[in-house]
C-alpha cells in the first residue's frame, strides 16, 4: 500500500510558521566559516524610502543603523563590504523581459541612472575607498556582477546579505551565494519587504533551504571576537 503526499494546509499566519520553524532545535545550521563578508543588497531609495516612492517599504525602523554599524565592524577589521544598487540606461534597453511587464513611473526599468530612485538611502555610511560598489540589473547581487570573483580574492567562505527585498533580490542573491559554496547568513533585522507575509514566507524558506537566518547580534558577536585569537 502506497501514501499519497500532500502538500500541508494551515492557517497560521507566515510569521507564525516561521517562529515555529525558527524554534526547532533539531535545525542544523550552516554556521560561520573563516571570513566573512557583508553583501548590502539594494538599499537605495527606490525602495527604503516611502516617503519619496512608493515602491519602498520598512520593516525595521533601524535596519540601515543595523547595516552600517556591521559594515563599519567588518571594515574595521579589513573584511570586506559590498554594496548593490539597480539602475538601467534612458531607454531600458539593459533591463531585458523584466521590465516588459509594466510601464509606470514607478516601474522597475525605470529606475535609471543619475536618477535620485537610484541613489543609496542618504543615512547610509558608504566608503567608497575601500567598498566595492556594483550596479546590477537583474534580482542576484552575483548575476553578471565582479562579486563572486571579489570574494574568491578576498578568500570570504561565509557571506552576510542584507538589504531589500527579501522575497525578491535578497532571496536571489542568498540562493545564489549558497549554489557558489559560501555558507549565507540572513540577519533578520536588515532585510526588509512590501508585506510581512512575503517577508516571513521567504525567510522560512531560506531558513529550511538556503541560509541562517538569525538575529543580527549574532553578526555583532562574530565579529567582535573575530581576529583576536590570532592577536594571541
Amino acid at each position: 500500500m502506497t501514501t499519497k503526499s500532500t502538500m500541508v494546509l494551515s492557517d497560521k499566519t507566515a510569521r507564525e510558521i516561521f517562529e515555529e520553524v525558527r524554534s526547532n532545535p533539531a535545525r542544523q545550521r550552516f554556521g560561520f566559516g573563516e571570513r566573512m563578508a557583508i553583501v548590502n543588497v539594494d538599499p537605495q531609495k527606490s525602495y527604503t524610502r516611502p516617503d519619496l516612492f512608493k515602491t519602498a517599504y520598512v520593516t525595521n525602523p533601524d535596519q540601515m543603523k543595523h547595516i552600517n554599524m556591521i559594515s563599519k565592524m567588518a571594515r574595521e577589521k579589513k573584511l570586506p563590504v559590498v554594496w548593490t544598487h539597480v539602475a538601467y540606461m534612458d531607454n531600458a534597453a539593459d533591463c531585458g523581459v523584466w521590465g516588459t511587464r509594466t510601464d509606470t513611473p514607478d516601474s522597475l526599468q525605470n529606475i535609471k541612472y543619475g536618477s535620485e530612485r537610484t541613489e543609496f538611502d542618504d543615512r547610509l555610511e558608504i566608503d567608497r575607498s575601500v567598498d566595492a560598489v556594483y550596479t546590477k540589473r537583474m534580482p542576484s547581487a552575483f548575476f553578471e556582477t565582479p562579486l563572486n570573483s571579489f570574494l574568491n580574492y578576498h578568500k570570504i567562505d561565509t557571506v552576510v546579505v542584507t538589504g531589500g527585498s527579501t522575497s525578491g533580490c535578497v532571496r536571489a542573491t542568498a540562493v545564489d551565494s549558497l549554489s557558489y559554496g559560501y555558507r549565507t547568513i540572513v540577519p533578520i533585522e536588515c532585510v526588509a519587504d512590501k508585506h510581512e507575509s512575503f517577508h516571513f514566507a521567504n525567510l522560512t524558506d531560506l531558513l529550511i533551504k538556503y541560509a541562517d537566518v538569525v538575529d543580527v547580534r549574532e553578526i555583532y558577536d562574530w565579529l567582535e571576537t573575530y581576529g583576536k585569537s590570532d592577536a594571541c
